[in-house]
């Protein structure tokens, strides 16, 4: 369950909360993947994608953990 508070009668920033936390917890890809039927056939092509991409990452990831590829550099704010 998502709670946003409204501080100071301030909406607009009440509602760039909510959208920000719909959309960390994946609500918003969810509602959009409900609106339209999905072939299963497109479902698990999706699926693949997504997991041939999860798996890309870590592997990236843990090669920056080993020092085989350099990391980001931090960004100056």
């Amino acid at each position: 369950m998502v709670e946003i508070y409204v501080r100071q009668n301030n909406v607009d920033q009440a509602l760039r909360a909510l959208k920000k936390k719909l959309q960390n917890e994946g609500i918003l890809r969810e509602m959009k993947a409900r609106k339209h039927y999905e072939k299963p056939s497109e479902k698990r092509v999706r699926e693949a994608a997504e997991a041939v991409r999860r798996v890309r990452k870590l592997a990236r990831k843990r090669a920056q953990v080993e020092g085989l590829i350099p990391s980001k550099k931090p960004r100056r704010r």
